[in-house]
């Protein structure tokens, strides 16, 4: 069908186009002409991506402009997509007038900005779940009338898929109240789905039903795909004393026969699971192998040699093989890829994860092996992950054919035979994770006893599957709809105790459920329930360093991986004579992935350099957890009892410690500074300028001799830090004696408060925590000052009871900044109460 059916204003989306293909054609009706919720299923590579396109185009014909509150969500598995649509979408609806915006906040607050004006939300099924947690307070929220889901048959992954269905389930009821508030008004909002091909489409669209009618449905088969595709599957002897290691080190040597076989000499994209692996299968192809090229074809292969900087690239490069991972220098990365889309590169080894980020089409795909390793065990890859390395099969613009091999053991052979042709029957993952997303729908409200509980399930996929196979869901397949519904209230009870048993929530004797502010905040930060167990454990005498190693326990470091590469230099980080080395080294060698990120975290803290792309990737990673992770930590301890001082102030000290990526007392505290770096700051180290106090006495062109920078520079590195707050306390002891009890008056005082009010350095959530101990281990007094408080008046006091110690009668006092060590002159005093004086310590 012609592009001129559509009217004139959004033609400009399709210009690239004169006609829509088959599948799109079949879609346009139901989904431009009518409002309905709408699944299409159609293989990988048949532009599904239109849908969404015209579906958009649809809410924009119902509103009238200017389409300022119109708010889509376009929501995929992985964050590649997200950024792959965005640069997409940006370019296409921008002229429009529509704003785009991917989520990419590591907080809330950054989130909730990005979303006020944007009306095209791109974000992942994660992401969205931590916004969407609190929906109830947010009206923008409540603004979204199109949700577009892409790769819905990630439901059935064993770690992603709950998330993506208790996300529509959350949108399916914010409709429903958004519906029952304003009755008169036509408040709808609708869902668009697409998924590769799968035999229960039927499934997702009675899951995706309006309030009448499931959504209406799309079935098409490999033969509308634009390139054909040829799927193969080939089987490998494998011993049962054969290791997955020498089984996929087998592979290599079978590869030259593959591309000789399904290339027709053309570029060929083979994912391996380890990096390692990636290097070691292109070693072999490169001595194996012999390509038939032209003069000027090695010359050019040549040329892209020359301009590599990994040496090992560089000799496999002029033989016609290259490999790429998340390892590679990216400026190898964009070159190499820049040679395999021209066609000069024939053959391309690369990790399975990178699929999922860059378009590198081929004629020929083969997936060397079908386990990959996870969190060091090995695993087969999911099934969303398989489809994206398929779907790299065909070039639209050069093919009408393509390959796909897949190579695995014999004994799954079949297995895959069946997935390649679709013939997998996509089930629900949600039993598995119920505990987490209970949780967060009690903090909601949506659910406050056993039977709004099992409402809740009754919107989900998992309860239209579990009547259809209750086998699967561990349920008698005689039970009756009644049957499993009981069955499924009793897995949300068990849960339920689960949750109730170290405090998350509390019931009743009639099962009313009530949300208790360790839930809240287990919700509010999205943290798995086996950290919220582990954050249970704490005594309340735990030092820095082991609330560090408690940390690294917690489930969300599960999929760091520890690659034997890396052991050298991790084991150097940790003990090396001659070297800088981490704070509290561990004992012995690293050996598991807890020691691994307690390394990393330690190494980030101390400034200490690392090298590797890998590990630096990874602590990145780590980074974006912990600094959630420990600050629900620090509100969980401050929440749970007036004991355990030296914990919580720990705690609140590595809070601080992980948003400053820096030990509390960090002489690198210039890094902290906007424009310096680890470098800059190693070079105000060196000369000596350890604390803000001293770099705000240097003279500006003095800074910038010693980081050797152009004027004004030293000005702004100056100016940066004069407009840190100051802050300043003092105690006095009121004159009233009792032998059990002194009466104190802490004050907090902003020294600098006249000039911060013009402008200041800190934004305006940076807050900091007054924290005051006895020598009983006990939280005499806890206070969040924020600045903007603090600045309205320049200071702030209070009258505080203190009981006496039974072990001495010191108490010490501290002010800890939110974010900055060292940074924003708080203190830490000893004062010691004596009889009714009060004397500073230290």
């Amino acid at each position: 069908r012609p592009i001129s059916e559509i009217p004139a204003k959004f033609r400009s989306v399709f210009k690239e186009f004169p006609y829509f293909n088959y599948v799109q054609s079949k879609a346009l009706d139901d989904v431009l002409y009518t409002g309905k919720n709408f699944v299409a299923c159609a293989p990988t590579g048949s532009g599904k991506t239109v849908l969404f396109e015209l579906a958009i185009i649809r809410l924009l014909m119902e509103t009238t402009e200017p389409w300022r509150n119109v708010k889509a969500v376009y929501m995929a598995p992985i964050k590649a997509l997200c950024s792959q649509r965005f640069e997409d979408w940006k370019n296409k609806f921008g002229p429009l007038g529509l704003s785009c915006k991917e989520l990419t906040g590591d907080t809330e607050i950054d989130d909730f900005f990005e979303i006020q004006d944007a009306n095209i939300i791109m974000t992942t099924p994660e992401k969205w779940d931590s916004m969407t947690r609190k929906w109830r307070d947010n009206c923008l929220l409540q603004l979204v009338r199109l949700f577009l889901i892409d790769e819905v048959h990630v439901v059935k992954d064993p770690m992603r898929g709950a998330t993506l269905e208790v996300v529509v389930s959350r949108m399916k009821a914010v409709h429903a109240y958004r519906a029952a508030e304003n009755p008169q008004e036509d408040v709808s909002m609708r869902f668009v789905a697409v998924s590769a091909t799968i035999p229960n489409t039927k499934d997702i669209a009675d899951w995706l039903c309006d309030d009448r009618d499931p959504a209406t449905c799309l079935e098409m088969d490999e033969s509308h795909r634009p390139v054909k595709l040829r799927k193969v599957v080939l089987g490998f002897p494998c011993n049962s004393n054969q290791t997955e290691f020498k089984f996929d080190l087998s592979l290599n040597y079978k590869m030259a026969n593959i591309i000789q076989t399904y290339s027709d000499q053309k570029p060929t994209l083979v994912f391996c699971s380890t990096r390692k692996g990636v290097q070691q299968s292109a070693t072999v192809l490169a001595k194996d192998a012999r390509f038939i090229m032209s003069i000027e074809h090695k010359q050019r292969l040549v040329n892209y040699a020359n301009s590599l900087l990994d040496q090992k690239l560089r000799d496999l490069v002029s033989f016609g093989v290259g490999f790429h991972h998340a390892g590679v220098d990216v400026s190898d990365r964009k070159r190499i890829e820049e040679a395999f889309n021209m066609g000069d590169l024939p053959v391309l080894f690369t990790t399975s994860t990178l699929a999922m980020g860059v378009n590198l089409p081929a004629h020929l795909v083969v997936i060397k092996s079908t386990m990959h390793y996870i969190g060091g065990a090995c695993e087969e890859y999911s099934e969303a992950d398989m489809l994206q390395m398929i779907g790299r099969a065909g070039r639209p613009q050069f093919d009408t054919s393509a390959t796909a091999v897949i190579m695995t053991k014999t004994q799954t052979k079949d297995k895959y035979m069946q997935f390649m042709n679709g013939a997998e029957i996509i089930e629900s993952s949600l039993h598995t994770h119920l505990v987490e997303h209970l949780n967060a729908e009690i903090v909601l409200h949506t659910i406050s006893d056993v039977n709004m509980a099992l409402d809740w399930i009754r919107s989900s996929f998992l309860y239209i599957r579990a009547l259809k196979n209750p086998r699967h869901y561990g349920f008698s397949t005689d039970l009756d709809r009644c049957g499993i519904e009981a069955k499924l209230q009793e897995l949300c009870l068990k849960n339920l105790n689960s949750l109730a048993s170290i405090g998350l929530i509390s019931m009743d004797e009639d099962v009313n459920i009530k949300a208790t502010e360790a839930g809240r905040l287990m919700a509010r930060y999205c943290v798995a329930f086996d950290t919220m167990k582990q954050f249970s454990k704490v005594t309340g005498t735990e030092t820095l360093p082991e609330l560090v190693e408690l940390m690294v326990k917690g489930r969300e470091f599960t999929d760091v991986q520890l690659r034997v590469n890396e052991k050298r230099t991790l084991n150097t980080l940790n003990k090396d004579k001659n070297r800088i080395t981490i704070r509290y080294p561990m004992e012995g060698k690293i050996k598991n992935k807890e020691m691994k990120v307690n390394c990393l975290i330690q190494a980030q803290f101390g400034s200490i350099p690392i090298q590797e792309f890998g590990l630096a990737q990874d602590t990145g990673r780590i980074f974006r957890n912990g600094v959630r992770i420990s600050r629900c930590l620090a509100e969980f301890l401050n929440q749970r009892s007036k004991t355990g001082f030296s914990a919580l102030l720990n705690s609140l000290i590595l809070a601080k410690c992980f948003r400053a990526k820096l030990w509390e007392d960090s002489p690198y505290v210039s890094k902290q500074l906007e424009k310096i770096g680890l470098s800059l700051s190693t070079a105000m180290v060196n000369a000596g300028l350890t604390t803000f106090n001293k770099i705000e006495q240097t003279n500006a062109r003095e800074l910038e001799l010693i980081v050797n920078r152009h004027p004004p520079f030293g000005n702004q590195i100056r100016d940066a830090v004069i407009n840190l707050p100051k802050y300043e306390v003092s105690l006095e002891q009121l004159p009233r004696y009792n032998i059990a009890t002194a009466e104190i008056v802490v004050t907090v005082n902003v020294k600098n408060h006249e000039q911060l009010l013009s402008k200041r350095t800190t934004h305006d959530h940076h807050y900091v925590t007054m924290i005051i101990g006895d020598c009983d281990n006990n939280v005499v007094f806890l206070q969040k000052l924020t600045d903007l408080m603090l600045l309205k008046s320049g200071n702030w006091s209070k009258k505080i009871e203190v009981a006496k110690a039974f072990k001495g009668e010191e108490i010490s006092v501290n002010l800890i900044s939110s974010e900055y060590g060292q940074a924003v002159n708080c203190q830490d005093f000893t004062f010691v109460i004596v009889q009714n004086t009060l004397v500073q310590t230290t």
